[in-house]
């Protein structure tokens, strides 16, 4: 019998056959977690980043899809698009948010999310951009298929805690939201990542 290992859930994870439309994410943190957790990019494994200092919760399911990258393309796309404080991409894969009426205990686990949306946020002439998805099948977010139609309370809470969770109060903050964006331009960021990561990470011979 052959070992079986973990797979990378950065690069041993599949994105989905039905990408952009629907993908493949995998959660690293959740609006109950104190505790800032991101994939450590050797292992594979989920490692404390920091814990949250102030009040700033998670508004979603929060972690990012895989096989993907935000390089050249995803920066040349927020510079298109306006936002031309962007120097490069982040260097991280895509991030995603993930609306869902469930309470889902903790991260470290994989869903299907399908995106209607994204921020393109703007940290130290850095693209980091969120997209914004609902879970698959759930009973009250699985309705909303573009992020115009949710409601702005929603947006409202995504935004606030995206400007503010990295603040210090003696600080200036150095991140800016240069646009919210629908669907189809969710789409073509995503498409974008691939990209980024197929030629900056993958790099086929």
């Amino acid at each position: 019998m052959k070992p079986v290992y973990k797979a990378h859930p950065w690069h041993g994870i599949p994105i989905g056959e039905k990408a952009p439309e629907t993908v493949t994410t995998f959660i690293e943190i959740v609006p109950s977690d104190t505790i800032k957790y991101e994939i450590d990019k050797d292992s594979g494994y989920l490692k404390i980043d920091r814990p949250q200092k102030y009040s700033n919760i998670i508004p979603s399911l929060y972690g990012f899809i895989p096989q993907t990258y935000c390089g050249e393309e995803v920066a040349r796309l927020a510079r298109e698009r306006g936002a031309e404080k962007v120097i490069e991409g982040d260097g991280d894969p895509l991030d995603i948010c993930v609306l869902s009426s469930h309470n889902i205990p903790h991260g470290d686990i994989l869903l299907q999310a399908i995106p209607i949306g994204g921020l393109c946020l703007l940290d130290k002439g850095e693209a980091d951009d969120k997209i914004i998805a609902v879970l698959v099948a759930d009973p009250i977010y699985q309705k909303y298929q573009d992020i115009t139609e949710l409601p702005e309370a929603i947006i409202a809470r995504l935004k606030h805690y995206f400007l503010t969770y990295k603040s210090l109060p003696d600080e200036k903050n150095a991140i800016e939201i240069s646009n919210v964006y629908g669907r189809e331009a969710a789409h073509e960021v995503i498409r974008k990542s691939m990209m980024d990561y197929r030629d900056l990470i993958f790099k086929p011979i």
